[in-house]
Order: structure tokens, then C-alpha cells, then sequence
């Protein structure tokens, strides 16, 4: 009998993956009574996190999107700024700039790895400082697992006195050169979002080597709430701090880190030694300075040699019951940023109209990784 594809096990583009100490880590928080955004698995995995990167300071917070928000908080950002961001990214790169009243500019994806374009990078700067104005801020995002070329943006950030922001939200226990990701800007930034790879469900943390910045970034992420008997307030801050239970979560999970990276590894290997002698479909780059965490496994559809389209495969693996997802559509194509400049553009347009996400979870099974290997190489042979 036809099994109907409603009745499949969903399978999911990324999602959590718990099944270590995780039970008893929150078992412990709530033993101890500290469930608010203070306790001992808070200091913890803040100091935990920073061992790995290799920064001394790090401040646990609610999300990743906070973390940027208060690393451009702590840059003084202020209305009017020009912040420069990747633009083949989530929009949480980019909307804390708008919360500080700053203006983005997005600079386009080096087609070679996907990410920042340093020569376009450098074409910005060097307009922006003939007109007399440079940014405030670069945003350079470690996209997919991958880390951007941090040799090149750091030179030029050198070369015009700017600070770098490191938005590695997707890319924990990835390394360019050696060195961890989260550790080359003025602050780095991690997400621990249920669909990353380790999640304290929802949770990020941001990182620095300065530790009065880091001290400010507690203090405005506690409601800037000042040590005193009262309640006083000399600045607006925000409730940004995270729980001692998803930090429980988190200390857990990071304890499995090595593990579900070569999970995810060996479903990108397993994935391209099955596609990759497909006509018209290519894998993301890897860039040759560094290691990526292989967070997802993203393909290219040229879709006149492989007969169908990005869409259409997506479609097709949904009718299976299989969630599959496009590559991140551009901040510059976002109509809430249809104002702000773009340098470049057509790499990371392209890359959208043609890149498509597979399911990359460390908990995807033999028999499902065939199953979407399988779809996919039969759209390939029907067309």
C-alpha cells in the first residue's frame, strides 16, 4: 500500500537536537532556585563559551540579535551613522542598526565563498571617505557555518580606524586560519537559536576582549539598572539578559558541539558525493582558509542543465514532507530596506535565486539523508 506523503515523518531543515545532560543541567538550576537571568549556569557558560573562542569576557543574552544591538550600542551608534553590512544575510544582522536610528549600506557577496566582499568592501570605504563620511561600524557575517576573510576586512578596517563586528551567529566551532570564529572583531556574536547548532532554544552571547565594554553590555542588558538599594536608571537599557535555565540548556549542549559538527559534516558528505555529479548543481564554496562548522548544506540550481528550478525542487520536497528552505534573500532586495545604498549586488541576488538549503540537522537519520538524496536526483533524472 502507497504510504501518503502526509502521513511521512516530517523531516526538518535544522532542528534541535537535544539527548545529552541537558535534563539534568536544567534539573540543577531549578534545584538551586535560580531561574531568572542570573545564577551560576549564566557565569558558567559565559566563561565556558569564552574559553573556545579564545576571548577572556563574554556576556550571555536573550539573542543574538541583542548581542549586535548592544556591541553597536557600545560603539555609540547614533542617528544618521552609516553602519556597513553584509547583505546576503538574515535580517537580524542589520535591523539593530535601524534601532539605533544608524543607516545600513550593504555590501555584496564575494561569489568565491559567499561572503563579505573585501574588494567591494574596500570600494565603499574609499567613497564614503572621499565624501568625508565613513561608517561607524562594518557587520561582516560568518554565513552558512563559514567564516568571512578576516585577514583582508581587518586590514581595512585598520587602514580607516573602523570597528568590525563579527556576526557569527551561524558559525560556532567554525575556524578561519586556526583561530574560532567570534574572535577577530571589536565584538563577536554568537545565536543560540532552536535551529542552530547548539541551541539553549532561544539565547545568544556576545564577546569581547574589553572588559569595561562588556561590563557596560551587563549593565544595559539588565534594564541598566545601576548598583544601588533603589531602583535608578541614568540610561535606557533593555531586558536582554539570559535565564539560568537555557544557560543550563547551553553548558550541555556545548559539551556536544565537536559531535554535532561532524554530524553535520558528514551529511554535507554524504549529500556531495551523491549530487555533485549532477548537471547543474553546484555546492556553496568552501573557502581554503578555514574550517566550517557545516551548519546547513547549501546547493546552487542552474535550473537549464538540471531541468527543474530552485522552486521546484523546493516544492517537490515539501510534497514529500521534507522542509527544504531558499538561501537568504539579500537585505538590499527587503522592501523595509528598499532606501539604503548597496555596493554591488548581483552576486548575492543570483546566489538567491538559485541556492537552495537542505535538511542538515546532527540528528538526520541514514534512512532520511536517502530519502532526500533520493528526490533529488530523481527530479534531476525526470527532467
Amino acid at each position: 500500500m502507497a504510504v501518503n506523503s502526509s502521513q511521512m515523518k516530517r523531516i526538518y531543515l535544522s532542528p534541535p537536537h537535544l539527548e545529552g545532560d541537558e535534563l539534568e543541567f536544567v534539573k540543577d538550576a531549578f534545584a538551586s532556585n535560580w531561574i531568572a537571568p542570573v545564577g551560576s549556569h549564566v557565569d558558567a557558560f559565559e566563561q565556558e563559551v569564552a574559553e573556545l573562542v579564545g576571548l577572556p569576557y563574554a556576556v550571555a543574552l536573550s539573542s543574538g540579535t541583542a548581542a549586535i544591538h548592544l556591541a553597536l550600542r557600545l560603539l555609540e551608534i547614533k542617528p544618521g551613522d552609516e553602519v556597513l553590512c553584509s547583505s546576503l544575510t538574515f535580517i537580524a544582522s542589520a535591523s539593530p542598526i535601524v534601532y539605533e536610528g544608524g543607516h545600513p549600506v550593504f555590501i555584496d557577496s564575494d561569489r568565491a565563498t559567499w561572503m563579505m566582499d573585501p574588494s567591494l568592501l574596500e570600494e565603499e570605504l574609499r567613497a564614503c571617505a572621499a565624501r568625508g563620511k565613513l561608517p561607524k561600524a562594518i557587520i561582516a557575517v560568518d554565513l552558512y557555518g563559514q567564516c568571512a576573510d578576516y585577514d583582508r576586512l581587518l586590514e581595512l578596517c585598520a587602514e580607516y580606524g573602523i570597528a568590525l563586528i563579527e556576526d557569527s551567529a551561524e558559525a560556532l566551532g567554525a575556524t578561519y586560519k586556526g583561530k574560532m570564529a567570534g574572535s577577530f572583531g571589536s565584538f563577536g556574536i554568537f545565536s543560540f537559536n532552536g535551529n542552530k547548532i547548539i541551541t539553549t532554544s532561544s539565547g545568544g552571547m556576545l564577546l569581547s576582549k574589553d572588559v569595561a565594554a562588556i561590563k557596560q553590555a551587563r549593565l544595559l542588558a539588565n534594564q541598566a539598572r545601576e548598583p544601588m538599594l533603589h531602583f535608578q536608571h541614568s540610561t535606557i537599557g533593555y531586558t536582554y539578559r539570559m535565564s539560568n535555565v537555557l544557560a543550563a540548556i547551553g553548558r550541555a549542549q556545548l559539551r556536544v558541539l565537536d559531535q554535532r559538527i561532524a554530524a553535520r559534516q558528514r551529511n554535507y558528505n554524504e549529500y556531495r558525493a551523491a549530487l555533485s555529479q549532477l548537471p547543474g548543481l553546484s555546492f556553496m564554496p568552501q573557502a581554503a582558509y578555514g574550517q566550517p562548522n557545516y551548519w546547513l548544506t547549501c546547493l546552487l540550481i542552474d535550473p537549464a542543465a538540471f531541468g527543474a528550478t530552485r522552486d521546484h525542487l523546493l516544492r517537490a520536497l515539501e510534497a514529500e514532507n521534507i522542509e527544504s528552505r531558499p538561501v537568504w534573500k539579500p537585505l538590499h532586495l527587503q522592501p523595509v530596506f528598499a532606501q539604503c545604498r548597496v555596493r554591488g549586488g548581483a552576486v548575492s541576488q543570483n546566489i538567491f535565486e538559485h541556492g537552495l538549503c537542505l535538511p542538515s540537522g546532527s540528528n538526520l537519520n541514514e534512512h532520511d539523508l536517502q530519502r532526500i538524496i533520493g528526490i533529488i536526483r530523481k527530479i534531476c533524472a525526470n527532467a
